[in-house]
């Protein structure tokens, strides 16, 4: 059974915060099932922003853990939020957990890449 998009987005900020990063909530979703959406200030002008991976990445499994996509890499805050709009007009659901990292860590275990 996946746990709740509210009870991940909370321990996934302490994972972070574990990692000596500052992560926190831009926007709040739905508390059962928005998706979840996560960009990274990489405190040098750049970011990357991850996004729920789509059903396609998935085989005949279903994931017992959220699995995401790197959406965009290396790009202006003003990106970030354009796409993040973008998104708000189709499931205005969606999580936005922001994580400050000059390592540009995401510190998500389960990226998958469109390469697969």
């Amino acid at each position: 059974m996946r746990v709740t998009s509210e009870f991940w987005v909370g321990a996934y900020i302490r994972q972070c915060f574990a990692q000596e990063a500052f992560a926190g909530i831009l926007k709040r979703g739905a508390a059962e099932a928005g998706a979840i959406f996560v960009s990274v200030d990489k405190l040098n002008g750049s970011y990357d922003l991850y996004g729920p991976a789509p059903q396609s990445f998935f085989d005949e499994r279903k994931p017992v853990d959220r699995e995401f996509e790197k959406i965009l890499s290396d790009v202006d805050r003003l990106e970030v939020l354009a796409r993040l709009e973008k998104e708000g007009r189709f499931d205005e659901d969606y999580w936005h957990v922001e994580v400050e990292d000059k390592e540009g860590r995401s510190f998500l275990s389960n990226v998958v890449s469109q390469d697969q």
